[in-house]
Formats: structure tokens, sequence, C-alpha cells
């Protein structure tokens, strides 16, 4: 599955179009983390004297044998005409890989749009952070949750305010998607939340009834604004984040201790600034090439209000009826961080990173050493078991009420079919959980992709005959076929002149 298709796609002559193994060795993305991780490894040792995280070890690596054959793959055969298709294992990483990033997007918006967001007004609520908070949040991604109880706390009150209600007398119900990354690939922590347009408020007979909430006005947005910085100056100051000395107010220094801590928030704080962490150019800013025409400071946009670095927008709202709509936001705030069209090299080897916009001075690429770029992509990394996704009100996960607000679900006849391809594109075992969407039924959704009708006759059905892991029956599959058996060669560390 690629990132870059936005509608259904069908062949001239009408006809589905038929899943095709994406190949990552011949990306751009790809090749420059092939030859240049372990030079980047080495020299971000080198120049901190401690060892790089595990984990990002471990999502490099994982990356590297993403969607590569001669890692394994899963071996389909046509019960008809007897044609064999392979499928590629994936890493099912959540850093960098567009190919797993994408179709965690795809997976990610069907299953709330369909299991958890009910069929109501939903107004997107985005709160961007100044960047000492987005580095304090990097180094210290447990603070997120206390950042995320303000927000949500004051959202709530401001709706049931503008429902009429008391505190106690309604509730309200939001999905978050912490996102991480900006459109640069610069780090970038900050929060979407798709907050139900109103509350639930409880019948005589306890079954819950929806109240719409009146749309805030410009000043009402200034003000909450304002009321989740108080609460989160508050909050930083008792938890001893924030520190005031002689009428002065600062972040205090994050605490070193921690796996990788002496590699990985240099990296962080680099991509928070858009600098340069390591090598001949430490902390320099990241160059950049304008290939369009500066634009003028546009007016004030609506339901959006900025504070000393901190930004609320409250513009973006879906009806209740529209729900390809929906499903749209829902891939768009879930999206990977990085796709393969927007990484390039130029004539001198240097990565060229183009922009999804460009910014009002002209800027439409930044322009990157390849280890600079690899800096970039190893602090776009999430640590481990850190939840991205956070429910609240009626749609947290043990609310009285989320049985009979979210929308009723159940399993389709073709399912148990369908099934069977969706676990040979993701390699698990066979699992049939009622909230899992298939990989086919995804591909078939999003695209308009046909995965389990044979390409070759066009009428068979494709089953899973094997799955091949082990080395030697690799190879030899591979070699029969007319493919490479070996894993595309690592690049060796090399040397960097210093200044």
């Amino acid at each position: 599955m690629r990132a870059t298709a936005q509608q259904p796609q069908r062949a001239p002559d009408g006809a589905p179009v038929h899943y095709e193994r994406h190949r990552p060795e011949q990306t751009t993305l790809y090749r420059l983390v092939q030859q240049h991780a372990a030079s980047f490894i080495a020299h971000t040792e080198a120049s901190t004297g401690a060892e790089l995280s595990r984990f990002i070890k471990d999502e490099i690596e994982a990356f590297l044998e993403c969607g590569i054959l001669a890692h394994g793959f899963l071996r389909l055969r046509c019960g008809e005409c007897g044609h064999d298709k392979l499928l590629a294992f994936s890493c099912k990483r959540r850093g960098f890989c567009p190919s797993c990033g994408a179709r965690r997007m795809a997976q990610t918006a069907a299953h709330l749009v369909d299991r958890v967001i009910p069929h109501v007004p939903v107004r997107q609520w985005v709160l961007s952070l100044p960047i000492p908070l987005r580095v304090l949040l990097a180094a210290r991604p447990e603070l997120v949750t206390q950042v995320l109880q303000a927000v949500q706390r004051v959202v709530t009150l401001h709706l049931l305010d503008a429902a009429g209600l008391k505190a106690d007398e309604g509730q309200g119900g939001a999905v978050t998607l912490i996102q991480r990354f900006g459109s640069a690939a610069n780090l970038n922590i900050h929060l979407h939340c798709l907050v139900l347009d109103g509350v639930y408020r409880r019948g005589a007979d306890g079954s819950p009834a929806f109240i719409d909430a009146a749309s805030p006005t410009d000043d009402e947005l200034h003000a909450l604004l304002q009321s989740v910085i108080e609460r989160l100056m508050k909050l930083r100051t008792r938890r001893g984040v924030l520190v005031e000395d002689m009428g002065q107010t600062y972040l205090a220094e994050p605490d070193a201790d921690g796996e990788g801590a002496c590699t990985l928030r240099p990296l962080q704080a680099a991509a928070v600034a858009y600098r340069i962490a390591f090598g001949p150019r430490a902390g320099q800013k990241v160059l950049t090439l304008r290939g369009a025409m500066p634009r003028e400071d546009r007016a004030r946009q609506p339901l959006c209000a900025d504070i000393d670095g901190f930004s609320l927008h409250a513009a973006v709202r879906v009806e209740a009826h529209d729900r390809k709509r929906l499903e749209q936001l829902c891939r768009y705030i879930t999206r990977p961080s990085l796709s393969d069209e927007r990484v390039q090299l130029n004539a001198a080897g240097q990565v060229e990173l183009k922009l999804k916009t460009p910014w009002r001075d002209g800027t439409t690429h930044l322009v990157m050493s390849p280890l600079e770029f690899m800096q970039r992509l190893a602090a776009l990394v999430p640590r481990p078991r850190l939840h991205l996704i956070r429910f609240h009100g009626v749609l947290a996960p043990n609310a009285k009420l989320r049985a009979l607000v979210v929308p009723q679900w159940s399993a389709q006849p073709q399912e148990a079919s369908e099934g069977v391809v969706a676990t040979a594109c993701e390699a698990e075992p066979i699992l049939f959980r009622s909230g899992r969407i298939s990989w086919a039924r995804l591909l078939k959704r999003v695209f308009d992709i046909d995965m389990h009708t044979c390409p070759n006759c066009g009428g068979g059905e494709l089953k899973i005959i094997a799955a091949i892991v082990e080395r030697p029956v690799i190879e030899k599959i591979l070699t029969h076929l007319g493919l490479d058996p070996q894993p595309p060669p690592r690049g060796r560390a090399r040397e960097v002149v210093q200044d």
C-alpha cells in the first residue's frame, strides 16, 4: 500500500486494481538508511561518548527488513489456476516507515469511524506548543498525559456551559491523536483532539441524549487558551518542571538518567528547533531551498488563538452525517511522518526534503546531508509502549455510556475469507477480533484494490499455503523465481571530517 493514493483507482477497462508488492529497496528513503545507518550510529556515539538508544537501533533494523522478500514472506496460491504470490513481512513500526505508517493510518481511521466516534457532530481542536515545551515533552513523554488532561478539562467545561448544563449534568467525549512531527520531518509534539461537539445527558430512563453545543467565538477561544496555559503553568510548577526564581520562570533541567539520554536528547532538541545535532554543522539551521514566491501575511484565521507560542485552533467541524469527511480527517491526523515521494537526492548527494506546503518565505525544500537527515529520522522514533491515541469521557474504555453511544458493528459474512488474506499481509496469527478490520478490506475501502482475487485468472481466490521464514527455503524459492535471494547490502560506517 502506498501513502500517495487518495482516491479509489481502477484500470482503464474498469477492472479492479490488484495489489502489487511495495518495493522499498527501490526508494530513495530506503537507500539512504541502508547506506548511512551504520555511519550515523557510529558518529552519534562518538560525538556523545554514549550508546544510542536501543529502540532507535531496533527501528532502523526493522525498517531495513520491512518489505524485503529475502527476510521472509508468506506464499499465496490461487486454487483455480495455481498462480503464486509472495507477500513480504512488514516491520509494523511507528517511526518513519511510510508503508507501515500508511497501513496504520487506514486501519486507525476506519476503526475510529466504524467503532468509536458516534454519529454526532465532531470538532477538531488542535493545540500547538512553544518550542521549550516541545523539547520537554520529547524528553519526558509522561508529561503529555498531564497536558492532555488540562486541555480536555477546559474544553469539556466549555461544552457543558455552551449546552447550558452544569458540570455534573453531562459528559463529553473525545479522541486525541498525539502527533509527533511537522511537515518538515521536525519533532513537533502537538495534540489533535476530535471532540464531540456537544455533551451527553442521561434521560429519565437512563439512555443518553446528545445536546449540541454552540460554536465558540474567537473571544471564547482566546479565553479557553488562556485557561489552558494557566492550568499548565500551575501544574508544571507543582511538579517541579517550572522553577520560579527572582521573578523569572524557566524550565528545570530534565533528568539526564535513562537509556540513551545523552544521545537522544540532543537529537530531539535539534529536530524541534530545525537545527543540526552533530557533525561539522552542529548547532546550525537546516539549509532551505526557496522555489516559490513569498506570501503576504494573511488575515487572522477564524477560531484560531495564539498566545506566547501556544496556539489553539477549532475551525474544523464535521457534521454528524458526513462520515466520509470524518474518515478523511482521521486519516489526515494519523498520517505517517514521511512519504517516499517527498525524499530525493540532488546532484551533490544531499537530501532534499519537499515540504507539503511552501512556507510563507517561499521555502519548498529542506536540504541536508545524509547524516543530518538520519538525525531527523532518529528523533521521530517514539519510545516503546508510548500510547499516541487517547480516549476521553464517554469514549474512554471503561466509561459507562460507551457501549450506548459508539456505533454498533457486526462482522460481515465475507469477513472470515478476507481475514485470512489480511493475516497474510500482516504476518500475524489468524485472529478474528471483533474490532479488527482486515487488510484486504482496508485496501478495498481506501484504494479500491482487490487483494484476495487472483490477478492471473480473475476468478480464483488466493489462499495462504505457507509462511517461509527459514533461510535455505527462502533462497531456494527466490532463486527459482529469478529473484535476488540476498537482502540489500548495508553500508559501512565512514569517517566524517570534523571542523
